[in-house]
This record gives C-alpha cells, sequence and structure tokens, in this order.
C-alpha cells in the first residue's frame, strides 16, 4: 500500500478455496475488518462457488484460479486450499505481486515453505499465514503473564493432546488430513502446527527438536501417534504427545517456572489458570465469533504501517522446520 491515504485504501480480497474454513472462521473475519473487502472467491465445483458467494455477499466468483489470481480488481489473495497445493499457487500470487495470506501449515513440508518465502521475498511483498492463535487475546494474556514473570525464570513446557477415533476414521471415507501424500503424520500436521507456533511466540524459537511418529491403528496412511521433545533458543525445554486413537479428548498445556505454572488448552476455551506464590488467578476468555478476526485486523494494521503480524511466512516456516524435525 502506498504511503498516502493509506487509512482510507481498501484492500480487495480474494479467497482460493472457500471450503468449510472460510464458512465462519475466517472468511466473515476478513469481511468485518476495516478497510477490508472480499470481492471474489474461487471453488472448482461452479455451483458450491456460486452458492458461498451468494450466501456471503460477494459479488464474484470464479472455478479456475488463475482467474482469481489474475483479477484486476483483487489486491490480496487468501489461500484457504489443503496444504499440498499451498506452494503450487503461492507461486502464482507472489508472481503476480499480490499480498497474500495462506492457511497453516504453510506447506508440507520445509523446503515447500522455504520455496515460498524466498517467492515473496524476492517480489518484497506481504506473505501473512493463519497461525491465528498469535493474535487472540487469550493467548496474548499469556504472553503478558511471562513477560511480567508471574511464574519466575521459565523452565518447561508440556502438551498433552489426544482424541477419541472419530466416526469418519472408522467408517473410511477420503480425509485430506489423514492422507500420507498431503500430511503425513496425519492430525499431528493439522493439529500440532498450532500449537508448536503458539510456543515460538510465547517462549521463543525452537533451536532443537526430535520426535518420532508412527501409525497405532492402521486406519489410514497417515500415522495417528507423535511423541516429542525440544528446547528453546531460551533454553526452555518441551515436551509434547498426540495420539488420535485414546479414549477421552484431552488438551492440557502447563508451563512451568521457577516461582509458579500456567495452564490452559490450545483448541479449548477453559479459564486460563497462573499459579503463583499469591494464590491461582483464573480468565475466561472467549474466543470472537469469527476465530481469525484479530488476525485479519493484524494484517490490516501491519499493511497500514502500524504494527507488524505476528504470523508471517518466516514465522511459519520455522514452525514448519520443528514439525519436520520431529517426524522426520
Amino acid at each position: 500500500m502506498s504511503d498516502t491515504n493509506k487509512e482510507t485504501t481498501t484492500v480487495r480480497w480474494g479467497i482460493l478455496g472457500c471450503g468449510a474454513v472460510t464458512e465462519k472462521k475466517s472468511g466473515p473475519a476478513y469481511q468485518k475488518t476495516a478497510g477490508f473487502e472480499v470481492v471474489a472467491v474461487m471453488r472448482r465445483d461452479g455451483d458450491k462457488a456460486a452458492d458461498y458467494a451468494k450466501r456471503h455477499g460477494i459479488k464474484k466468483y470464479y472455478t479456475d484460479a488463475d482467474q482469481l489470481i489474475n483479477d484486476p480488481e483483487v489486491d490480496a489473495i487468501y489461500i484457504a486450499t489443503p496444504p499440498d497445493t499451498h506452494k503450487f499457487y503461492g507461486l502464482k500470487v507472489a508472481e503476480v505481486g499480490k499480498i497474500c495470506c495462506i492457511e497453516k501449515p504453510l506447506a508440507p513440508s520445509h523446503e515447500e515453505c522455504l520455496a515460498i518465502n524466498e517467492a515473496f521475498n524476492k517480489k518484497n511483498i506481504p506473505l501473512f499465514v493463519a497461525y491465528y492463535r498469535r493474535s487472540l487475546p487469550r493467548f496474548n494474556q499469556i504472553k503478558a503473564w511471562l513477560e511480567t514473570n508471574g511464574i519466575g525464570e521459565v523452565r518447561h513446557i508440556n502438551w498433552h493432546l489426544s482424541k477419541p477415533t472419530s466416526e469418519q476414521d472408522l467408517s473410511g471415507p477420503y480425509n485430506w488430513r489423514t492422507d500420507a501424500t498431503i500430511a503425513s503424520a496425519g492430525y499431528f500436521d493439522d493439529l500440532a502446527s498450532h500449537g508448536l507456533d503458539l510456543f515460538s511466540y510465547l517462549l521463543g524459537d525452537i533451536k532443537n527438536a526430535t520426535g518420532i511418529s508412527l501409525n497405532q491403528q492402521g486406519l489410514y496412511t497417515s500415522n495417528d501417534a507423535t511423541a516429542a521433545s525440544w528446547f528453546h533458543e531460551s533454553g526452555v525445554t518441551g515436551t509434547g504427545s498426540w495420539n488420535f486413537g485414546c479414549q477421552a479428548r484431552e488438551d492440557k498445556v502447563t508451563i512451568y517456572g521457577s516461582q509458579g505454572k500456567i495452564e490452559f488448552s490450545v483448541f479449548g476455551e477453559e479459564p486460563i489458570i497462573l499459579s503463583n506464590e499469591d494464590g491461582n488467578t483464573q480468565l475466561l476468555i472467549e474466543h470472537p465469533e469469527n476465530i481469525q478476526y484479530y488476525h485479519a485486523q493484524a494484517i490490516r494494521e501491519h499493511l497500514l504501517g502500524n504494527s507488524t503480524h505476528h504470523s508471517t511466512g518466516k514465522s511459519a516456516t520455522h514452525t514448519s522446520w520443528v514439525m519436520d524435525r520431529i517426524t522426520k
């Protein structure tokens, strides 16, 4: 965006891949952000594209990605397709020189993430990635507790995430999240990336990581169980376990410090808990109706030059490197 009239310039967005994630989580968040307008969407199924555009009040729809990317009335592209196509479409957007936000994970491998980043860096174009938890008030309160030494010196972080086997997994219909050609570690690739990215935001980049990943149930081609250990550049250690064939759903993170601990979940909205010598503080901070709302607002503020967005191609590539270290 130019330095003149930045506050009044409207950024016209096109959504490439208007599937389930865009219905409530992200699409309306862009529409509700001042200075943003969603002017076009693309989906290969023309009827579904038309239906989405009609229901969301969007004037244009396409069935061809190139037509959306090259539309002169579209200034920025939000890529919301499965991860195996992110590089393919991302490079096309970089080539035409448009602002871009890509759904997480940025790509299935670290190498692909590097290629996407290089393309946008060469053109000096902003690249954002939808690790929107970095923008949520819930997690920024936790960050504030850490930065004000609410638990003293941070020592260790642990996350356990488990879920029962789903009916979809048992009945066997196709699911790209459990297709090893798209997500080799299955739901870990889709879900654990959120938490690991968040931990880098809260505690600084991860310096090294290792892990094991395997298929315990044999229900699909991807792995369904992963365990890992890592340490941050700050010296904070970390451990995690993710299993998608357990009896009960659990999502618990504990950050241990020299003078207390913080407990929270990555995906739930349970109260966040600070425990130290002063007692227990519990805060219930609800998510916005459209969970990417603050993420979209932060993109606008970045484009205006008012602040730097916390989730960029660079930070998302670091998360991909951590994921690769754990699973490979």
